[in-house]
């Protein structure tokens, strides 16, 4: 590995905070291993024991700007999915989430963006911060699947808060819209959704969106699009990921496109329960592969970026067999210079193309 200096902020497109600290009941405030240390024994969910994203980490690691998630599924009777029984209780623990974030800005963890002029004064902060001390770490926040916007006044509350980008769906069939497994065209709702985001001028999500409503909704959405935590179905196989024809038009959309860091997203084959990153050889030059395959299709650097997805479900079990925690992110300029990525398009993978979409689409 040739010897490569990088000491530039790090943004991370997509953290599931919130509900690690309310589902998984961590406290982000604590270093990774003493959350480790408190989950010994516990079998409640399969990650336990595994953690790899806390606050300290990420300062530890350079992350100085995250986009951070509300999330919360509606289910209907019968459904396999874990969620809620109606669109009110969805709602409610968004709002539980919420109350999380603002106790966290309350304690000096975090510090809500909520546009370009903040998020300048953000990074201004961090300058001169130095990575020294303990600093707020910034957020822009996010809706991973809408089904708890019970009707569009709802969407204009979340906005008054401060949400500023929504995926319409997110793990088999919503409300508005169908993701990741299912199928289907978008109905009433879901093309009304994407009109009021439109001219709230909310940033849309399109991850989890299925293939029927990721085109459907790219031709009823003019606004600001990404990806904030998508990988390559050229090289993993899998409705989850996008075909080049889908990276195509995003690249032509201006789109970011964030790496995830799931190991069943990088390489093929993983079975779960089964599959280790060890011995499926998944590690971050495979992460790599896929953030070079977006890059060549392009022509240039311009469109990916970082969206760990991090213990978003799944811990160091399931992730790089390189990334012990969300901190060894700084590992990746590194690698991605091994593979002949100079200077600058490093900088754009690691923050700055992240950071030119915020400032040209937050008001």
């Amino acid at each position: 590995m040739i010897n490569f200096n990088y000491d530039v902020l790090i943004v991370d497109l997509h953290l599931d905070l919130a509900m690690n600290a309310m589902e998984w009941n961590r406290d982000l405030r604590l270093p990774v291993d003493v959350i480790k240390e408190r989950e010994v024994g516990m079998i409640d969910k399969p990650d336990r024991g595994n953690a790899t994203v806390s606050f300290p980490a990420l300062r530890d690691g350079g992350v100085g700007l995250v986009v951070a998630t509300q999330i919360a599924r509606y289910v209907a009777p019968g459904s396999s999915l874990p969620g809620w029984a109606s669109a009110e209780q969805a709602w409610a623990q968004t709002q539980g989430q919420l109350a999380w974030y603002r106790a966290m800005e309350e304690q000096g963890e975090l510090c809500q963006i909520r546009s370009s002029a903040e998020l300048d004064g953000h990074l201004s902060m961090l300058e001169g911060m130095d990575g020294k001390g303990k600093w707020p770490i910034g957020y822009i926040l996010s809706l991973e699947g809408a089904d708890s916007i019970v009707d569009l006044n709802y969407l204009d509350k979340a906005y008054s808060y401060g949400l500023r980008a929504v995926g319409p769906a997110h793990y088999g069939p919503g409300r508005y819209a169908n993701g990741t497994n299912a199928t289907g065209q978008m109905g009433p709702e879901g093309l009304a959704l994407l009109k009021r985001m439109y001219e709230l001028k909310m940033i849309l999500d399109c991850t989890h969106l299925c293939d029927d409503a990721f085109w459907q909704a790219l031709e009823n959405f003019a606004g600001p699009v990404w990806a904030s935590h998508n990988n390559c179905r050229k090289l993993v196989p899998h409705n989850r990921q996008f075909s080049d024809e889908q990276i195509m038009v995003l690249v032509e959309r201006g789109a970011l496109i964030g790496a995830a860091f799931d190991a069943w997203m990088i390489v093929p084959g993983w079975e779960r329960g089964r599959s280790t990153p060890a011995n499926i050889h998944c590690d971050m030059q495979r992460l790599i592969d896929h953030i070079d395959h977006i890059c060549q299709l392009a022509g240039n650097s311009l469109h990916v970026a970082v969206g760990s997805d991090l213990d978003g479900g799944f811990g160091s079990e399931q992730c790089p067999s390189d990334l012990k925690t969300i901190s060894d992110l700084v590992l990746l300029p590194a690698l991605l210079a091994d593979r002949g990525y100079h200077r600058d398009d490093i900088d754009n993978i690691m923050q700055g193309n992240a950071i030119r979409f915020l400032r040209a689409n937050l008001e």
